[in-house]
C-alpha cells in the first residue's frame, strides 16, 4: 500500500514559471514532482508486481491477457497475435501494454487497485488538486482518474488525442518512474504538430508531463534492447461527472 502520507509535492517547484509554460505550449514537464522518496518507492510497487495485465485492442474491443495466460501461449499463437497487433497499428489505433488499473479519486466509477489507488486520491484533493487547476488554467478540475502501465519491448500506442465526448478531461498527465532509460530505447512520448514536425520526451524518473486534451500524441515502440520496462502511472485530470 502507498502511504499517501508520502506523497507531497516538492516545494522547489515553481509553479508560475509552469504555468507560464503550459499557457505557451499546452504542455510541459514537472522535474522532480514529488518531495523525499515517494517516487523510488512507487518504482519500487510497481516492479514487485507479477499481476499486470496485458492490454491489446482490435478496433474498439479491448482484450485483456495475464501474465501466465501469455507464458502459456504456444509459438504459434504469440506470433499470431503479434501479427495482429502489428496489421491494426499499420492503417489505425492500436496499443499493447500492461496496466493495473487505479480508482478515480472522486470516488466514483470501478473499483481501482487498493495498493495504489491513494495516488489517484491524492491528485483529487487539497494543494496537489489546487495546484494543477492553476497550472492548467482549468479551476473546475474535480478529480483524477489513473492507471500504472509498464511498456515492456515491443510495445507502444499509436496517435489518439485522448478527447472522448463526456469525460471532461482538462488535461493529460504521465508520471514517470524510470531511474534509468535512454532514448534509444524507445518508449518516448511523442507530440504530432499538424506540419509533420514531432516532438517529445524520453521517459523520466519523477517527471510528470501535463499536456493539455486535445492533443495528437504516441508513445513509440519500447525497443528489444530495453532491459527494462517503461514504467508510469498515467491518467487525466477531470472536471466533474454530469448526473445521468
Amino acid at each position: 500500500m502507498i502511504d499517501p502520507a508520502l506523497l507531497a509535492l516538492d516545494p522547489a517547484l515553481d509553479w508560475d514559471a509552469l504555468r507560464a509554460q503550459f499557457a505557451a505550449e499546452g504542455r510541459v514537464r514537472i522535474h522532480g514532482l514529488l518531495a523525499g522518496d515517494a517516487a523510488g518507492r512507487l518504482h519500487a510497487a510497481l516492479r514487485g508486481r507479477d499481476d499486470w495485465r496485458q492490454v491489446v485492442n482490435s478496433g474498439d474491443k479491448v482484450f485483456e491477457l495475464d501474465r501466465a495466460t501469455r507464458a502459456a501461449m504456444v509459438p504459434a499463437q504469440a506470433a499470431a497475435l503479434d501479427e495482429a497487433v502489428c496489421n491494426g497499428a499499420r492503417h489505425g489505433f492500436q496499443y499493447r501494454y500492461e496496466t493495473l488499473r487505479l480508482s478515480d479519486g472522486d470516488g466514483g466509477g470501478s473499483a481501482g487497485d487498493p495498493a495504489l489507488s491513494p495516488f489517484t486520491r491524492w491528485l483529487s484533493e487539497g494543494p496537489a488538486r489546487a495546484a494543477f487547476r492553476r497550472l492548467v488554467g482549468a479551476p473546475d478540475i474535480a478529480f483524477a482518474d489513473g492507471q500504472a502501465t509498464a511498456y515492456a519491448p515491443g510495445d507502444f500506442l499509436t496517435g489518439h488525442t485522448d478527447a472522448v465526448p463526456g469525460k471532461a478531461r482538462r488535461a493529460a498527465y504521465v508520471l514517470g518512474l524510470n531511474p534509468e532509460w535512454r532514448v534509444e530505447w524507445g518508449g518516448l512520448l511523442l507530440f504530432h504538430g499538424d506540419d509533420g514536425r514531432v516532438t517529445g520526451v524520453a521517459p523520466g524518473f519523477n517527471t510528470l508531463d501535463v499536456f493539455a486534451v486535445p492533443q495528437v500524441h504516441s508513445v513509440s515502440r519500447v525497443a528489444p534492447e530495453a532491459p527494462f520496462r517503461r514504467y508510469a502511472i498515467t491518467g487525466w485530470l477531470r472536471g466533474a461527472r454530469t448526473a445521468g
